[in-house]
């Protein structure tokens, strides 16, 4: 049985689209963090992958995932429901998380070009 390139990093390549959109949707809380009424979204990324890795899955990778409201800890005045240090600490774990994902699929890429190019 032989597995394609495409299903041996398929997990990471929606992992990588995955996170991007997360990135994106923290990046714009931590902007708004001065908006009032301003609620700060976020996604459940385990349950994404799965569903976006799921036999049910598109090969086009997820489309956007299923966002939701974050509940703050403490509440603003103003209504404003971002707290700029979660934000900001789950914005740095999502980037070290893509690059992880990225420096796997790179050394994919690398191990089949020394396969290739038969060194």
């Amino acid at each position: 049985m032989t597995v394609s390139f495409r299903d041996s990093i398929a997990l990471h390549a929606n992992a990588l689209s995955l996170r991007e959109q997360r990135n994106e949707l923290l990046a714009s809380n931590i902007a708004n963090a001065a908006t009032p009424n301003f609620k700060a979204r976020d996604f459940d990324f385990e349950a994404e992958l799965a569903r976006a890795s799921g036999p049910a899955a598109s090969t086009s990778t997820t489309a956007g995932a299923q966002t939701g409201y974050r509940i703050p800890v403490n509440r603003s005045l103003d209504g404003n429901t971002v707290e700029l240090s979660v934000e900001q600490m789950e914005f740095s774990e999502n980037t070290l998380r893509y690059q992880t994902s990225l420096s796997f699929i790179n050394r994919r890429i690398a191990g089949l070009m020394t396969a290739i190019k038969g060194e």
